[in-house]
């Protein structure tokens, strides 16, 4: 019928002009709409519903409401957070939205918005999740170096199993996070405890994360997660380098396979996270002769 496809608002309108027109006798309105529709009250099936006129438009919010309720019931917030995770990992975060989220549940939307207000909150969401995936047990008794070493190892593991993980770290806000907060105040308080100031214990525990990310995004052959693909993307590179002028890019051309090609993914991130515990090593060191030197 005509009338369903109105809102409430609208129809009263028209409803309103179209009598007055008639009783001026200025020309006759053909009846289209049924006066049920407008009168018939609808039953109460919940208690926090009230008893409406019944409407196309009070019929459809009260019928969304029922299922929106329904789908709230259904999902918790780490449920939402799981599959959400799920789909960045596979698709990418520019692929996640609160739409294809609710597709991917099925739900509505409106039910994804009783647990985050927007795509901002939920990014914030998964990101505290990652962040409660990390492992914070570390030996105390353990020398500081081994102590940062495992805290970082545990940082790679999170980051290296999440696609997505990357992105989420590095634009988030860090401290929004209760888990990231307990992950910095430990690593601080490790490096204090070794004799850090606190401002080079602020730039390593800084550091460590930014470390974390680039060894991940820098393995070679990263950016596809198809094996082929992945297998020509590292030969085109090697390519590249090869064919650089000798007498320019001796080293180039020297290094071009090891460049881009990781045969051995563990060795990648052994090297890196060694190069980064040697180097404060290093600087506690520099740092302790400077202050036993006499001046």
């Amino acid at each position: 019928m005509r009338v369903a496809r109105l809102t409430a608002v609208s129809a009263h309108h028209r409803l309103r002009s179209a009598m007055a027109l008639h009783l001026s006798g200025r020309f006759r309105v053909r009846r289209t709409c049924k006066p049920y529709l407008y009168a018939v009250l609808i039953r109460c099936t919940s208690p926090s519903l009230p008893i409406l006129p019944c409407t196309p438009y009070s019929c459809q919010v009260t019928s969304s409401a029922l299922n929106d309720d329904g789908d709230r019931a259904r999902l918790t917030r780490a449920a939402v957070v799981d599959r959400a995770l799920a789909l960045a990992d596979k698709s990418g975060l520019d692929a996640l939205t609160i739409r294809k989220l609710a597709t991917e549940l099925g739900v509505t939307p409106m039910a994804l918005y009783w647990h985050f207000r927007g795509k901002d909150e939920l990014l914030e969401g998964l990101a505290e999740r990652l962040w409660g995936e990390m492992d914070l047990a570390v030996d105390r008794a353990a020398p500081w170096t081994e102590q940062i070493r495992t805290l970082l190892e545990s940082l790679l593991k999170v980051l290296r199993k999440h696609p997505a993980a990357p992105g989420l770290l590095m634009h988030g806000e860090k401290m929004n996070s209760e888990a990231a907060r307990n992950a910095t105040e430990l690593t601080l308080d490790i490096l204090r405890t070794a004799g850090f100031s606190a401002q080079d214990a602020s730039y390593a525990a800084i550091s460590a994360l930014w470390t974390g990310i680039t060894l991940v995004m820098s393995e070679p052959g990263i950016e596809s997660l198809n094996e082929e693909e992945r297998a020509e993307l590292q030969r085109r590179k090697q390519v590249l380098l090869a064919s650089q002028s000798l007498t320019r890019y001796p080293r180039l051309v020297e290094c071009a396979i090891p460049m881009t090609r990781c045969d051995d993914p563990e060795e990648h991130y052994r090297f890196g996270v060694d190069l980064f515990v040697g180097g404060l090593a290093a600087i506690a060191a520099a740092r302790a002769r400077r202050s036993s030197d006499p001046q």
